[in-house]
C-alpha cells in the first residue's frame, strides 16, 4: 500500500519543475513511510511513497519498463491478489521479471494487454501509467473503490494523487470550496466523482481515465449488473462460503507482520477465523494470528444502547478470539486521548474533509496507531453488511417504503449539520437529495420479471454498495494510511459482490435473520454467541468527561467566524445547553461536526466561495 501522485502537461517541459512533483510526493509520506521516489519525463512527472509489504527489497517506484530511456512508467498503490497467476501467464508470453512484487506484474500486464489489463486484475488498487510511446496517461481504480484516486485539471493536462493534499502541492490547484462542494459534503449522499473541493474529482470505482493530446476520456470497466440467479439455496450457501473463503485466504500474503480486526461481530469473526486457519495451514499448527478490538474506559459500566448499537463488543470479541485461537488484544481508550487536539487534528488532516463521525474516527485512528506498533497489514470485515443485507434498513418496512436514501432515516435531522439559515436557503439540501435520489434510482440495474419487493431491495442494496460503502472505505483508508497501516477488505472481492447482489432476498434472510448466508459460512468456525448476535455498529464512548470536553471544543469552534458562516450557531447553542449526562448520540454528532469543521478550516485554510 502506498501513496501515488503525478502531473502531466502537454504545454510545458515538466523536467524543469522537479520541485513540484517532489512537493506533491512529500504530502504522501504518511501513506508510504518506507521509501519514496520521483520520475520525470518531458511531459509527465510521477511520484511515489512506499509502504513496503511484498518484496521489501524490490518493487521500488515509480517503476519503468527499462532502465534506459523508459517507454512506460508506473506509480501504483494497493495489492493485486492474483499476481502469482498473472506472473506465470505473462512469463508464458515472454515477459521476464526482475522482482517478486505485484507492482511489476501490473506494469508488464499493461505492456501485454494495454488498457485491458483491468479485466485481469483482482484486488484493491489505484495507479497511474505514463506511456511515452503514445504520449498518454492512464489512471485506474479498483472495482469497489477501496483505494482512492483523485485528479484536477491543470494547464495542458492534469494532476492526480491518492489524496487531494497531493494536488494542493501543485501551484495550479488551490484548496477552494464553493456551494457545490458544501452541498456534496452536508447532503450525506456520498456521491463518487465530485468532491468537497472545487475542481477536484474522483476516478470512479471500476473506472479508468485516459489523458492524451485529444483531452480527457473516462469510462467504467466494471459495474454491478442484474443477472438471473439460478442456484438453489444449498448451492447458494456453498457458493457464498467458497467465495468468502477464497477471498479471505487469498489476502494473507505479506512479507511483514499481519493481523485482523476482530470486533466480536459476525463479519470480522468469519474473516479472522478463515485467515487464522490459513496461517496455521501455511506456516504450521503453532502459528498464531494477532487480532485487535477497540474499547473505551467506561464502556463496561456506562454502555447505553442507541439506534445503532445494541450491546458492548468486548466480551464477544474476547470470546471469538479464544474460540478461534488468536493472540487477541483490546485497545482501551480514555476521553483524554479522544479529545486531544493533536489527535483530532491528525484525523481531520487525513480525511481532507469536514465530514466525519467524531470520537469514532479518532478512536479508529488511535487503534490503527496501536496496531502499527506490531503489524503492517490488517484484515477487516468491512462491506459485509452491504453485501449480505445486514443493516436495519434492509428489513424495516418504513425504510423500504421511504423514497429516499435509507441511511438518512437512521438518525434523522438530529445528527445532521445545522446550516446557517442563509447558507441552507442557498444550498437547498432537500431538493438536492430528491434530485440525486431520482437519478440514483434510474441507475439501478433491473431484471425482467422481478417482483416489486425484490426490486425495491435491489435498489436499497445498490445504494448501499455504491454510496454508503464508499464513505466507509474512504474512512478506513484515510485513517489507516495516516498511521502507515494497510487494511484489506475481503468482502469487497468483486466476484462475491456480484454473486450476492443477485441472490434472491428470500435466500439472504432465509433463517429470518439478517446476513443469513454469511451466518451459514460462519457455522463451525465462529462461536454461537457471535452467530446469534444482532447487528452492532462501531462503538462510541459514553463517558461523561468526553461529553463535557466535546461541549467545550464546540463552544470554542463557534468562536470562529467562518464556522458561524456555515453552521447554525443558534441550533448548536441549544445542543450545548443540554447537560452532559443527557446528550444523545445524534445531538452529540452535531457537536462533533462543528468541531471538525473548525479544525478543517484551520488546517486546510480553504478559499470559501459561498
Amino acid at each position: 500500500m502506498c501513496g501515488i501522485t503525478g502531473w502531466v502537461s502537454f504545454h510545458q517541459d515538466v523536467r524543469h519543475s522537479a520541485p513540484v512533483i517532489e512537493a506533491m510526493t512529500a504530502t504522501m509520506a504518511l501513506r508510504g513511510p518506507d521509501a519514496g521516489g520521483v520520475w520525470l519525463g518531458r511531459n509527465a512527472a510521477l511520484g511515489h511513497r512506499r509502504l513496503a509489504v511484498i518484496d521489501l527489497d524490490g518493487g521500488a517506484q515509480p517503476m519503468a519498463d527499462r532502465p534506459d530511456r523508459p517507454q512506460v512508467v508506473l506509480t501504483y498503490s494497493g495489492e493485486v491478489y492474483n499476481h502469482h497467476e498473472l506472473r506465470e501467464r505473462l512469463r508464458s508470453r515472454g515477459h521476464r521479471f526482475g522482482t517478486r512484487s505485484d507492482t511489476e506484474v501490473v506494469l508488464r500486464a499493461y505492456l501485454e494487454w494495454g488498457d485491458a489489463l483491468v479485466d485481469h486484475l483482482e484486488g484493491m488498487y489505484a495507479f497511474g501509467i505514463w506511456d511515452e510511446r503514445a504520449q498518454r496517461l492512464l489512471l485506474v481504480r479498483d472495482r469497489l473503490g477501496v483505494k482512492p484516486l483523485c485528479w484536477a485539471a491543470v494547464d495542458g493536462g492534469l494532476a492526480f494523487g491518492s489524496e487531494p493534499k497531493a494536488l494542493f502541492a501543485h501551484p495550479e490547484v488551490a484548496p477552494a470550496v464553493d456551494a457545490d462542494g458544501l452541498r456534496e459534503a452536508y447532503s450525506l449522499l456520498f456521491t463518487t466523482g465530485p468532491t468537497v473541493w472545487a475542481g477536484v474529482h474522483e476516478v470512479h470505482p471500476g473506472g479508468l481515465l485516459v489523458l492524451d493530446r485529444d483531452g480527457i476520456h473516462e469510462r467504467r470497466y466494471w459495474e454491478l449488473t442484474a443477472r438471473p440467479h439460478t442456484d438453489g439455496l444449498e448451492t447458494t450457501r456453498d457458493r457464498v462460503a467458497a467465495l468468502v473463503d477464497r477471498a479471505a485466504r487469498s489476502q494473507l500474503e505479506a512479507d511483514v507482520p499481519l493481523c485482523s480486526l476482530l470486533s466480536g461481530g459476525l463479519d470480522s469473526t468469519v474473516v479472522t477465523a478463515l485467515v487464522a486457519d490459513e496461517l496455521r495451514r501455511t506456516r504450521g499448527p503453532g502459528a498464531k494470528l494477532r487480532s485487535y478490538a477497540v474499547d473505551y474506559s467506561d464502556q463496561a459500566e456506562r454502555f447505553t444502547g442507541d439506534v445503532l448499537r445494541t450491546g458492548h463488543d468486548t466480551p464477544y470479541a474476547t470470546e471469538a478470539g479464544a474460540f478461534i485461537g488468536t493472540e487477541h488484544s483490546t485497545v482501551v481508550l480514555d476521553p483524554r486521548a479522544l479529545l486531544d487536539p493533536e489527535n483530532r487534528r491528525a484525523v481531520v488532516a487525513s480525511r481532507d474533509s469536514p465530514i466525519g463521525v467524531g470520537d469514532m474516527d479518532t478512536s479508529l485512528y488511535l487503534l490503527f496507531g496501536e496496531i502499527r506498533e506490531h503489524s503492517t497489514v490488517a484484515l477487516s470485515g468491512e462491506a459485509a453488511d452491504e453485501v449480505f443485507g445486514g443493516y436495519p434498513w434492509f428489513h424495516k418496512p418504513e425504510a423500504l417504503a421511504a423514497r429516499t436514501f435509507p441511511w438518512l432515516l437512521v438518525t434523522g435531522d438530529d445528527a445532521a449539520m445545522p446550516l446557517a439559515p442563509d447558507l441552507a436557503a442557498h444550498l437547498r439540501i432537500r431538493e438536492f437529495r430528491e434530485d440525486t435520489y431520482r437519478s440514483s434510482l434510474a441507475a439501478v440495474p433491473r431484471l425482467d420479471g422481478e417482483s416489486a419487493g425484490e426490486r425495491r431491495l435491489r435498489e436499497i442494496q445498490h445504494f448501499s454498495l455504491t454510496r454508503w460503502l464508499r464513505q466507509l472505505l474512504h474512512r478506513k483508508d484515510r485513517l489507516s494510511m495516516a498511521q502507515g497501516l494497510e487494511v484489506r477488505v475481503p468482502y469487497c472481492d468483486h466476484r462475491l459482490v456480484e454473486y450476492a447482489f443477485n441472490a434472491p432476498w428470500a435466500m439472504k434472510n432465509h433463517d429470518g435473520r439478517e446476513k443469513s448466508l454469511l451466518r451459514d459460512t460462519g457455522r463451525g468456525i465462529a462461536p454461537d454467541s457471535v452467530l446469534l448476535r444482532p447487528k452492532n455498529h462501531y462503538p462510541a464512548t459514553h463517558h461523561l468527561d468526553y461529553n463535557e470536553g466535546l461541549r467545550r471544543l464546540a463552544r470554542e469552534a463557534l468562536d470562529v467566524p467562518q464556522v458561524r458562516d456555515i453552521a447554525d450557531a443558534t441550533v448548536i447553542g441549544a445542543v450545548l445547553d443540554t447537560p452532559a449526562d443527557r446528550l444523545q448520540w445524534g445531538h452529540r454528532l452535531r457537536l462533533e461536526r462543528v468541531v471538525d469543521l473548525a479544525l478543517w478550516l484551520d488546517h486546510h485554510r480553504p478559499a470559501l466561495t459561498l
